[in-house]
């Protein structure tokens, strides 16, 4: 049994009397703000996505006492 018009509009006065139209805006303004930055979110997190599936390329790069050693260097050294 679905809830019938007149039931609904009981519940919106009663609503309506208990916060009253000034906090039943700043709730909605709230509301509003969340959903953009969930949105936000949403759109930053699929760019994250994007860039882990496409990764820059890293040189190895280790260093022994503060100096820089190539990989071309330790592989010299190896040999």
């Amino acid at each position: 049994m679905s809830p019938g018009i007149w039931q609904i509009v009981i519940i919106a006065l009663l609503v309506l009397l208990l916060f009253g139209r000034g906090k039943i805006s700043g709730f909605m303004g709230d509301l509003g703000k969340g959903i953009t930055s969930f949105r936000k979110g949403l759109k930053e997190g699929s760019d994250d996505v994007a860039e882990a599936k496409d990764p820059k390329p890293v040189e190895d790069k280790r260093t022994i006492e503060g100096e820089t050693v190539s990989s071309e260097t330790r592989e010299k050294d190896k040999a």
